[in-house]
C-alpha cells in the first residue's frame, strides 16, 4: 500500500515540535520551581536526542508501512530494540563520566522516555488507524 510520505512525516514533525515545546515548557517551569540539584544540566541535549530519535524511527516506520504488513512489523519490533539498547547504552555511558548527576539525569531520562513513548504510540495507533501500515 503506497502513501504519500511527505504529508505525513512534516504532520508528525508538527506535532512532535508542538509536544516537545509544551514539555520544554514544564520544564523550564520546573527548572526555576526545583532547586538546581535536581535539574541535570543534559536536559536540553536529552531533549534534542528524544526528538532526534523520534523523528528517525518513525521516518523508518513510515517507510516500512509502504510494504508489507509483516515487514512493517519485523521493522518495528527492530527499532523498539534497538532504541532500547541506544537508551541504554546512552545511561550507562553517561552516568559512567558523570557519576555526580546519576539521579537527575536517570530521572530526566526516564520521564521523557515515557513522554515521547507515550506520544509516539499515540501518533502509530493514529496512524494505523488511519489505514496507513
Amino acid at each position: 500500500m503506497e502513501i504519500k510520505s511527505t504529508p505525513v512525516y512534516l504532520s508528525l514533525l508538527k506535532r512532535l515540535l508542538i509536544f516537545s515545546l509544551i514539555a520544554g515548557s514544564i520544564a523550564g517551569i520546573l527548572y526555576f520551581l526545583l532547586p538546581a540539584k535536581f535539574i541535570t544540566p543534559a536536559l536540553p541535549f536529552l531533549f534534542l536526542f528524544f526528538i532526534a530519535v523520534t523523528l528517525i524511527n518513525s521516518y523508518i516506520l513510515i517507510k516500512a508501512s509502504q510494504k508489507k504488513f509483516l515487514r512493517y512489523l519485523n521493522v518495528y519490533l527492530l527499532t523498539t530494540v534497538l532504541k532500547l539498547f541506544l537508551f541504554t547504552a546512552i545511561i550507562i555511558t553517561y552516568v559512567l563520566f558523570n557519576k555526580a548527576d546519576l539521579v537527575p539525569f536517570t530521572i530526566s531520562f526516564f520521564i521523557l522516555y515515557l513522554g515521547y513513548t507515550t506520544f509516539e504510540v499515540v501518533w502509530l495507533v493514529s496512524f494505523s488507524k488511519a489505514g496507513k501500515p
